[in-house]
């Protein structure tokens, strides 16, 4: 059974943090062309954040994604839940080298902030469901897609089975880095496995971390300990942790002490000693990169687009960059060309190649760091040692990389 068919400006595919976060920064734009939007995710649109739980996960934003919500109003909701990143001290396990880098480094108040994603997600489905301007369906499955003559045209089945046809002028998919409708869409991914996993848990240890974040190199692997808010009077942070493939489920599988152990052992006691290990969870890690982000009438935002290694943490704020800016690129052809515009794709191109080189410096910022530090040579160690000697001492290589971790550019 299918409905009529129903035409919207911007269709938004994915609810998740990318795309709801674009169709708030949308709506958000000061302009005299209202344009209609539409958010369809696959689940419910989650309100109630639910009870605190030691084992929550989280984000880590940058102080320039802080910025990006501030725009939005968001960030007044979600500051109680931010716990600040005040320093970040980078070091290799085994070896001299070391940096630390201070908010006061580039005179801002955190160099960034970590939110559990219950907060984050919850703040942000209440301000989607609440705007005037957001048409928001879900849960909702997406059918099929096809280019159309002005857009795009996609067929979409909510829970009551009812197919309804929309006419897009422009879809933005956001629907995660393992998309079946850029498959659909027969968009290509060049994908470069890491041959690594992504251990991530939360940990409680004896000292305060006092918003400090680490970013440490071992033997297997990029370790980084965040700060997070206290549970139940024990100090906590988010532990990532990566590992060899081959490793990986053996290190996982470990007994409590074991794993504390084995953790201690690489991590060291710069937080005292570590107490207690959550839940564990493991996923693959690859840099995955699509050979194409826009077509007329389409644009491709977040993971689907570019999939990062976590070891920089730089994926969901890249990501909020981009919609930063396509928000404010669309919002000026509404207004210069009309509502129909904003597929149009020379102006597509034009939104792409303004991102492209902070996109290219993020991906390679990103990926030489997993390479550099992944690499066992001695001589590798002892060139990337100097290199965090010389970072420590030089205020201008350090508020460089500062501004990295930042998101500015």
């Amino acid at each position: 059974m299918t409905d009529k068919t129903q035409h919207y400006d911007v269709v938004v595919i994915g609810g998740g943090l990318v795309g709801g976060s674009f169709a708030l920064l949308l709506a958000g734009q000061d302009r005299r062309q209202s344009l209609r939007i539409l958010l369809v995710d696959a689940m419910p649109l989650a309100t109630a954040a639910g009870e605190p739980d030691f084992d929550a996960r989280s984000t880590a934003l940058s102080w320039g994604s802080h910025l990006i919500y501030r725009q939005t109003g968001l960030w007044d909701d979600l500051a109680p839940y931010a716990c600040a990143i005040k320093d970040i001290h980078v070091s290799d396990r085994g070896h001299f080298g070391a940096a630390r880098l201070h908010n006061t480094d580039v005179d801002v108040s955190a160099l960034g902030f970590v939110i559990e994603n219950r907060h984050l997600a919850a703040t942000l489905n209440k301000r989607l469901l609440e705007h005037p301007d957001i048409d928001v369906c879900s849960p909702a499955s997406v059918q099929r897609v096809r280019h159309a003559a002005a857009g795009m045209q996609i067929e979409v089945q909510g829970q009551d089975q009812v197919a309804t046809t929309i006419d897009a002028s422009l879809m933005v998919l956001a629907d995660g880095g393992r998309s079946d409708i850029c498959s659909q869409l027969g968009i290509q991914l060049e994908r470069k496995p890491y041959q690594q996993h992504a251990l991530i848990c939360n940990v409680a240890f004896e000292h305060a971390h006092q918003g400090l974040a680490f970013e440490r190199f071992t033997d297997t692997g990029p370790l980084a300990v965040l700060p997070l808010s206290d549970a139940e009077k024990e100090h906590r942070g988010a532990l990532v942790w990566t590992v060899a493939e081959q490793e990986a489920a053996a290190i996982t599988q470990l007994p409590d002490a074991a794993f504390l152990h084995a953790l201690q052992e690489r991590f060291g006691t710069r937080l005292g000693r570590f107490t207690r290990a959550g839940a564990r969870s493991l996923y693959p890690l690859a840099l995955m990169l699509a050979r194409e982000q826009i077509r007329p009438g389409l644009v491709l935002l977040g993971n689907v687009a570019h999939t990062l290694h976590p070891v920089a943490g730089q994926g969901l704020n890249l990501a909020l960059r981009d919609a930063d800016a396509l928000a404010q690129t669309l919002a000026e052809q509404a207004e210069t060309h009309g509502a129909a515009a904003v597929g149009d794709y020379l102006m597509l191109e034009q939104y792409l190649q303004a991102q492209q080189s902070d996109q290219n410096l993020t991906v390679m910022f990103s990926d030489l760091t997993t390479r550099l530090f992944a690499n066992r040579n001695p001589a590798m160690a002892a060139g990337r040692n100097l290199g965090l000697l010389f970072m420590d001492v030089m205020p201008p290589a350090k508020q460089w990389f500062a501004r990295q971790a930042m998101g500015l550019r």
